[in-house]
């Protein structure tokens, strides 16, 4: 454990041993703090993420730091974490302060300018975001939200909003996600096994339908009416 103390100098395993402590102890300081924090960065995770990245490093980097103080640092940061995150969920203001509410960009089909600034982005920022949801007309817009997490949210008008089944008063149709039986020229064993098929049915479907070995198979897929959906390598 001399490689976890402050040193004059450390030998490549020593600087290879303190890599592998600082990896294991942010996968479980990231385990604890749950999926919000790698999912979304708002203010109280990006001030998080800063400062174990900062803490982190410098015993990586500097021989004559010993990991117990970064550690003990982080393993409070990450208790204040979870006691900030438990406060946010129960104590209305202070989720208030951490997330503030969100507010819009786009009202009745114009641009909210002050609010523009006050998000600090440009107009082509987002008119960005707008064409990644596939609006082109700003007037398509009822409302856009700029939310806490730096992402905007985009209502259409009635009007502009798809179709769809229950609008037409069709019969609804049982929702199934296809199951991925082959990826990358391998075949998946374990969603094979929850299938109702079995390998070699789906060896012989490949080859019959598209004249090639699994290996050739990017991705395979199957519907819940047995349907093989094969994409092979270009």
């Amino acid at each position: 454990m001399d490689f976890f103390h402050a040193q004059e100098t450390l030998t490549a395993i020593q600087w290879f041993l303190r890599a592998i402590v600082a990896f294991l102890f942010l996968l479980i300081a990231a385990k604890v703090m749950g999926q919000r924090s790698i999912s979304q960065l708002r203010l109280l995770d990006f001030a998080m993420a800063i400062s174990v990245g900062n803490i982190i490093a410098h015993p990586l980097s500097d021989e004559g730091l010993g990991m117990k103080g970064s550690i003990i640092t982080m393993s409070t940061l990450v208790v204040l974490y979870s006691v900030a995150v438990y406060l946010s969920l129960k104590w209305v203001p202070f989720r208030h302060i951490i997330d503030s509410s969100p507010f819009p960009l786009i009202m009745n089909g114009q641009i909210v300018s002050k609010n523009l600034s006050k998000a600090r982005i440009s107009v082509d920022l987002l008119l960005s975001e707008l064409r990644k949801e596939k609006i082109e007309d700003i007037q398509m817009v009822a409302l856009a939200l700029w939310e806490p997490d730096g992402t905007i949210s985009s209502f259409l008008y009635p009007q502009y909003q798809t179709i769809t089944r229950a609008d037409m008063k069709l019969a609804p149709e049982a929702f199934s996600l296809p199951t991925v039986l082959i990826k990358e020229g391998k075949i998946d064993y374990f969603e094979l096994k929850n299938s109702n098929i079995n390998e070699g049915w789906l060896k012989d479907r490949v080859i019959s339908m598209y004249k090639v070995d699994v290996k050739d198979v990017l991705l395979a897929t199957l519907d819940q009416n047995n349907n093989l959906q094969v994409y092979l390598y270009n």
